[in-house]
């Protein structure tokens, strides 16, 4: 009896995560106890950042929130942070999670509208590169006055839409019945590799959009958390801020998009892969039975939709209240109008925001470690002692690099208040500061689209329902966001050091 209940405790350790994943997360905990007593609490805090990006990067195996939180868990109870600090992470970012819990909900119900319009653009335009910058640029302009989880919302929502209609048919199912996108089993043999071409081209443009929202989230004072938070130091207003920072946001935005016509001709990077002729009839034809379909009722829903997607739009442009506020706002008014009044019926908005709102406050566990075990500050103290004409170039690099492991809100935050701080001591002058906030600005937002866990959006991404139907895995985001990395960090820098 003893071996069967040991047996049965390992095989639901994880569930059905591989036996040797399971043992490499059993390692790490048996580890960071001896290192704290062998190594000191400085070097064991990195150890746990390197953890924490190992269950980033096997998120197809086991979603990060189980051994991620582990991890976390065992920091506090080591002494690494406090409880006390992981909840002012949570507070200070509690902006982040609002918007998760709500907004992400809110556009779910968007998603008749969202489906009938990008279906229309999908059918319509044959061009890969033509769809692909359609995409990219839609995303730029959007997150710069919304928001860039948002936007990546609204791509992820689209993204599902499109593959369970193709999945469904491609199983030889008919549309009435109820069928589970997520498994293969039943896929007929002659769809294998339209499923295959179809899924690489939906990668490419999701990676095309989550990179816009990199190059328009920039730009803007609105459009990344960490922007409004240096807009407040710096005491710049909206358009204040855009001029600021569009010497480096312009140009950068302008080889962002070069290189997405660069990576669809030359197919570089997985990229390239074009829409199937079968899935764009089967597209078309579900469009066309839709419309058949579509009752007076359907469309009013369709007519609120939109009126609520406008409403949404001039909200958060004129930042009428926390982005999470609206999308509750906009969850109301959806539901009310549209006669969705079941509380089952709104439970399934918030069945992919939420594990990803609890992965985020594990992630702000590890953000308190870096913050009470002050790991960043041999790089920021070697960077405020270089000599000033080259300060500019190594913020936006020192920012950048940590930006891409940590988390590019806490990296902006210690930064631009260590260069206040020198402001207020006469350390630095006014207008040596206005350039050391806009390359702080810069490096948080442009390089640290290296890595899924260097944005918010992109880790939203890598950890959403689309991810794992797509094979979109962590190691697949690194490569084809490469290219990007390599641009945005070299252009930016470029600009950072000439045109500031």
């Amino acid at each position: 009896m003893k071996t069967t209940l040991s047996h049965a405790l390992g095989n639901n350790f994880l569930g059905a995560s591989p036996l040797w994943y399971k043992q490499a997360v059993i390692a790490f905990l048996i580890i960071n106890p001896i290192a704290v007593v062998t190594l000191g609490p400085f070097i064991t805090g990195w150890l746990l950042i390197i953890e924490f990006i190992f269950t980033l990067a096997m998120a197809l195996k086991c979603y990060p929130l189980q051994p991620g939180g582990l991890i976390a868990i065992e920091a506090v109870l080591l002494g690494l942070t406090t409880s006390d600090g992981v909840y002012h992470e949570v507070i200070k970012n509690f902006d982040v999670i609002l918007l998760l819990m709500f907004m992400v909900a809110g556009i779910y119900f968007m998603q008749g509208m969202l489906l009938f319009i990008f279906n229309k653009l999908l059918i319509k335009i044959r061009s890969k590169v033509i769809i692909s910058l359609v995409f990219s640029f839609t995303a730029a302009i959007l997150s710069a006055f919304l928001d860039a989880l948002t936007v990546t919302a609204v791509l992820i929502s689209v993204s599902v839409g499109f593959y369970s209609v193709y999945h469904k048919v491609a199983s030889g199912q008919s549309a009435n019945n109820s069928h589970n996108h997520s498994s293969d089993e039943n896929i007929l043999p002659v769809n294998q590799k339209d499923l295959a071409e179809f899924r690489s081209f939906l990668r490419s443009l999701l990676m095309h959009g989550a990179i816009g929202t990199a190059l328009g989230g920039v730009a803007t004072l609105v459009g990344e958390p960490q922007n409004l938070l240096i807009a407040k130091v710096a005491g710049w207003d909206f358009i204040e801020f855009f001029l600021r920072v569009a010497p480096i946001s312009m140009p950068v935005l302008a080889c962002g998009l070069l290189t997405v016509i660069i990576l669809e001709k030359t197919k570089w990077f997985d990229y390239g892969a074009h829409l199937p002729e079968n899935v764009r009839n089967i597209l078309k034809n579900f469009e066309a039975e839709e419309s058949k379909k579509s009752t007076t009722k359907h469309k009013a829903q369709l007519v609120v939709q939109g009126i609520v997607a406008v409403v949404l739009i001039l909200s958060l442009a004129f930042h009428v209240a926390e982005v999470g506020l609206v999308g509750l706002m906009v969850i109301v008014l959806l539901t009310a109008f549209n006669g969705i009044t079941e509380e089952h019926q709104i439970g399934h908005a918030f069945e992919e925001a939420l594990p990803f709102t609890a992965l985020l406050v594990v992630f702000f566990t590890i953000v308190s470690v870096i913050h009470e075990q002050h790991l960043f500050q041999p790089i920021i103290d070697v960077v405020l002692h270089m000599p000033t004409h080259s300060q500019p170039i190594m913020f936006f690099i020192a920012n950048g690099i940590l930006s891409a492991i940590s988390d590019n809100v806490f990296v902006a935050t210690v930064y631009i208040g260590e260069v206040k701080a020198a402001l207020d001591a006469g350390t630095i002058t006014r207008e040596h500061f206005n350039t050391l906030a806009v390359a702080i600005n810069t490096g948080t937002n442009l390089p640290s689209v290296a890595t899924p866990n260097g944005q918010a959006a992109f880790l939203f991404l890598l950890t959403s329902a689309i991810a794992p139907l797509l094979r979109l895995s962590y190691g697949k985001m690194v490569w084809m966001a490469l290219p990007y990395t390599v641009v945005l960090s070299v252009v930016g820098g470029l600009c950072v050091s000439y045109l500031l």
